[in-house]
C-alpha cells in the first residue's frame, strides 16, 4: 500500500501515516524502517504540501 507513497493522494497518504504512527510505530524512523520508506523522501513530500512532522506528538500536521 505505501510503496505509491510518492504519488498517492496527499490526504490518503497523511491518514495512513498518522493512523500507522499512532497505532503502531513509536517515531517515524522506527516507521519508515519497517515500511522500507526513504525518511527524507516523505518528509519532503509532506513539506512541499504544507505539513510538517511534529516528534513530540509523534505525527505530521498542517504548518501554521
Amino acid at each position: 500500500m505505501l510503496e505509491s507513497y510518492k504519488t498517492m493522494d496527499i490526504n490518503m497518504l497523511l491518514s495512513i501515516v498518522n493512523m500507522k504512527l499512532r497505532n503502531e510505530k513509536e517515531s517515524l524512523q522506527d516507521f519508515c524502517i519497517t515500511y522500507q520508506i526513504d525518511e527524507q523522501a516523505l518528509i519532503e513530500r509532506f513539506n512541499t504540501n504544507h505539513l510538517h512532522y511534529d516528534a513530540t506528538q509523534n505525527q505530521f500536521k498542517q504548518d501554521e
